[in-house]
Formats: structure tokens, C-alpha cells, sequence
């Protein structure tokens, strides 16, 4: 439970520090109402069960799906800080869920033993 809603305000505070340029009020931004966030969730379940299982090449194709689908929306934008944002918000994600899920794995591993 603490790969979904604490880690998404974990990221959320950290993105705080980097607004995008233009904030809220820039029309080129849309998308569904906490796309993002479910987008988020999705990821993190994923990479979570694929470092539980020891699958870190699973993790490395859901980066690399991830960062397939998102090129060509952000290569077409001309905003240099979204892109940047996106990044900064993915890679926090990975990092996070990574270490908890290592953290998890070798605390089963040792209460096995």
C-alpha cells in the first residue's frame, strides 16, 4: 500500500520544488483528471511485482514501454520543463518502488532462512 497514495504525495512534494513553467494556467496541457496519478499506480504495482519476483529486466521493459509512449508526446512539445517534469516524476517512481521492493524482497528472504 505505500508503493500507491504515500509515495504519490512523496513525488508530489518533491515536483512542488520544480513547477512547471507557466503552471496551471498553460492551455497546452491536458490530459484526464489524475491520469497521471493512475498512470503512476499502474507502474509502481508493476515494478513492485516484477522486483518481488526478481525480474529486474521486467522493470527495465516497463521503463522502456513507458518511455516509448511518452516520447512522442513530450518530443512535440515545445516545453522544455514538462518534459522535464515528467522525467524527474518517472524516475522517482522507479527509485522508490525499486528500493521498497528490494527492501521487501530481502526481508522475506531473511525471515525464510
Amino acid at each position: 500500500m505505500i508503493i500507491l497514495k504515500p509515495t504519490s504525495i512523496v513525488i508530489g512534494s518533491i515536483l512542488r520544488k520544480y513547477p512547471i513553467l507557466g503552471g496551471e494556467s498553460n492551455p497546452s496541457i491536458s490530459g484526464l483528471v489524475a491520469g497521471g496519478e493512475l498512470i503512476g499506480y499502474l507502474e509502481r504495482v508493476l515494478i513492485l511485482t516484477f522486483t518481488l519476483v526478481g525480474s529486474y529486466s521486467a522493470v527495465g521493459f516497463v521503463l522502456a514501454a513507458k518511455s516509448i509512449f511518452r516520447f512522442g508526446e513530450l518530443n512535440k512539445s515545445n516545453d522544455r520543463s514538462m518534459t522535464e517534469y515528467v522525467l524527474i516524476g518517472s524516475m522517482l517512481s522507479v527509485v522508490i518502488t525499486t528500493l521498497l521492493g528490494t527492501l521487501v524482497s530481502l526481508g522475506l528472504d531473511v525471515k525464510i532462512k
